[in-house]
């Protein structure tokens, strides 16, 4: 029995020992096995690098490389050649030389190219979050999936970053070379004729550089983004474009000391030309139009003094051939030259060389040519053109069957006067500043809001009952302006709740209303609603008018407050226009009210404008907002609310209470500026 258990006992730590002998050796044999992944076979194993792997294998020379070489590898995925619209794909330009982890990116990686054409790289800080995003031209390194580091047979270090697009260098035409290898923007433009960017064509804009001595700016060493007109956008007759390219018009066309490609391109923010100068500055700023398969990059120049020659705003160019990389930059072919303004507004709506606004063109031409007539003749105007988007949603509404009403919500897009963002921002400090439209009776209510963050100023526009935003503004033209805007004016797409809840002037009314629960009716669908409702600077110049008026007892005596608001408040089966209201009070005309009294008013016109009077108080007031359409009625924005100073009045109306109120008030006021701007 001794002699069994030690035997048992010699077995067990034998087997122990066996299992940890087993155990180590798994250890070293994975070690080993994991010491003899190459470059080629990561490359060769990862089925999302099949597409990349395979040109590779079929190019002796560059299969070689990938064995034998020191080496950086920037390969694309196979998502990225599901987009690549090239037959050719130019493995040479995926690879450097020179093993570089992320962090020893430089600005510039000279490619395998033969003629050792650059890669360039472009950091991003994100909004959020520490870590910067890299760019190689225009394709983003995955980060999580890059620096991955190899020794290769010969003991070469090698390095593999996985990008998300396929890198293009600048390519020549089948059988034709280029004289310089290369070549910088001139050198470019100078062996255009042998390189692809078919079907464009650059004579012009290369001969006016020439004659005006300014090729050394394309000839430039180091680093410069450079925009070329292509042939067409000289030729739209009758525009004199091509004699109105100077020298400060080319230097337009150039920013320094940057290799903007336009995946990374800081979208947004203007960018200083080499025209900035005290007496004439041109920026330009990239800005992308819609996402996915429709996606199309504009670039906006704007200059900011104007000579004898030039007019001040913005000139917007797409770009159509992107990201041609030349030794000291890169190019990008725009479909019009920048800086000069040579088309009337006319004839820039109706021109199909603007796609950024042709759905908003083919409306017009095809269900309201009578519009354009309309615009014939003026001396000037503003136009706010909505973007596509909005235009197909409107065309889903029923507008398309009313000719008469499509053309009066056309007309509200149209000033007839010279309307800037800055003369905007200058006319809306703290309060908000309305402008005539071509439509009798209509205005424009622009409004200034600033993110609280970033302190960026952003302008909304209300017109007919929709609040838009401008997306892109003062695109300039030889007699005004045109602004893009999100949104079509004039077609409702809110409840009467909806509407109070999201207008910058009604907030006041709203949160009245959503204290003691007035508000739920007015998302009903199956009712029509005429609103009369004061805007916040009516309710605060009452308040203070009115000082033994208790607020804080109308706000909380939720009773009170409704009866108030139910005054405001007409229910029928149509709603009541202004026009209608006119026409209809002649006399004293009474109104039944959701509430138990009757509202008795009178209504006239006097300079286009409207003016109310109710009989409480036989006092005529203007309307400051009339017609605002919502889709189940009418908000009419008044002066001056329907209430009487007993109304608010309680036993509780002490002076206490009346500072209190004030308090109240000036917490209200304050807490509206901050969120708004303006009241």
């Amino acid at each position: 029995m001794a002699m069994a258990s030690t035997t048992g006992g010699q077995c067990g730590r034998y087997l122990v020992f066996l299992s940890a002998w087993l155990q180590l050796f798994t250890l070293v044999c994975t070690a080993s096995r994991s010491s003899t992944v190459t470059l080629e076979s990561r490359m060769r194993d990862d089925p999302d690098l099949s597409e990349f792997y395979s040109l590779i294998e079929r190019d002796e020379i560059a299969m070689s490389k990938l064995v034998h070489h020191s080496l950086t590898i920037f390969a694309p995925t196979n998502q990225a050649f599901q987009r690549y619209l090239n037959n050719k794909t130019h493995l040479n330009y995926h690879m450097s030389s020179t093993p570089l982890r992320l962090s020893q990116l430089a600005d510039t990686v000279r490619s395998l190219n033969d003629d050792g054409t650059p890669l360039y790289i472009t950091r991003k800080r994100p909004l959020s979050g520490m870590q910067e995003d890299l760019y190689i031209n225009s394709a983003k390194i995955i980060r999580e999936r890059s620096n991955m580091e190899f020794t290769n047979s010969r003991g070469y270090k090698q390095i593999l970053h996985i990008i998300d697009d396929v890198l293009t260098p600048l390519t020549t035409v089948f059988n034709k070379t280029l004289d310089t290898p290369n070549p910088d923007a001139w050198g470019f433009l100078q062996s255009v004729e042998a390189i692809n960017i078919e079907p464009h064509r650059v004579r012009s804009f290369r001969k006016k550089i020439l004659n005006l001595k300014r090729d050394q700016v394309f000839k430039k060493p180091g680093i410069s983004t450079f925009f070329i007109p292509v042939e067409t956008g000289f030729k739209a007759p009758p525009s004199p474009t091509l004699s109105m390219v100077d020298k400060r018009v080319i230097d337009g066309h150039v920013i320094p000391n940057k290799a903007i490609f336009t995946t990374p391109a800081p979208y947004g923010q203007a960018l200083e030309t080499l025209q900035f100068e005290d007496d004439l500055r041109v920026t330009i700023t990239f800005f992308r139009h819609d996402t996915g398969k429709n996606a199309r990059v504009f670039v906006v120049s704007n200059t900011m003094y104007s000579n004898s020659r030039l007019t001040p705003g913005a000139v917007i160019a797409e770009i159509v051939k992107a990201n041609i990389p030349v030794a000291n930059g890169v190019v990008h072919l725009i479909h019009r030259p920048l800086v000069i303004v040579d088309m009337h507004a006319l004839q820039m709506l109706t021109d199909t060389s603007h796609t950024l606004w042709s759905k908003f063109r083919d409306l017009i031409e095809d269900y309201a040519p009578e519009f354009l007539n309309m615009l014939r003749g003026k001396t000037q105007m503003t136009i706010f053109v909505p973007q596509d988007d909005a235009v197909t949603q409107m065309m889903q509404t029923n507008f398309m069957s009313n000719r008469k009403k499509l053309l009066d919500v056309l007309m509200m897009h149209v000033v007839l006067d010279g309307v800037t963002i800055d003369k905007i921002k200058r006319n809306n400090q703290n309060h908000i500043y309305p402008i005539r439209t071509m439509k009798d009776r209509h205005f424009l209510y622009f409004n200034l809001n600033e993110n609280r963050t970033t302190h960026a100023k952003s302008v909304t526009v209300e017109s007919g009952g929709v609040n838009a935003s401008l997306i892109l503004g003062d695109i300039a033209t030889k007699d005004g302006y045109i602004h893009i805007i999100d949104r079509m004016l004039g077609v409702s797409y809110m409840t009467v709740q909806e509407k109070l809840e999201t207008d910058p002037m009604l907030n006041l009314t709203y949160h009245f209303g959503k204290l003691n629960h007035f508000n739920d009716q007015l998302n009903m669908t199956n009712k029509r609603f005429t609103y009369f409702v004061p805007r916040d600077k009516a309710w605060i110049q009452w308040f203070i008018e009115h000082p033994a008026a208790n607020l804080d007892d109308f706000v909380m005596n939720r009773e009170q407050s409704r009866l108030v608001l139910e005054q405001h408040l007409i229910v029928a089966d149509r709603v009541f226009s202004m026009g209608d209201l006119r026409n209809m009070s002649h006399d004293s005309l009474i109104l039944p009210t959701v509430g138990p009294e009757s509202l008795q008013i009178r209504v006239k016109e006097e300079d286009n404008r409207y003016f109310i009077q109710w009989k409480e108080t036989g006092r005529w007031t203007p309307v400051f907002r009339a017609d605002v359409e919502c889709t189940n009625g009418l908000i009419h924005v008044i002066d001056v609310p329907f209430v009487h100073e007993y109304d608010m009045i309680t036993s509780a109306g002490t002076q206490v209470h009346r500072y209190s109120a004030a308090l109240t008030l000036t917490v209200t006021v304050l807490a509206m500026f901050a969120m708004t701007g303006a009241y």
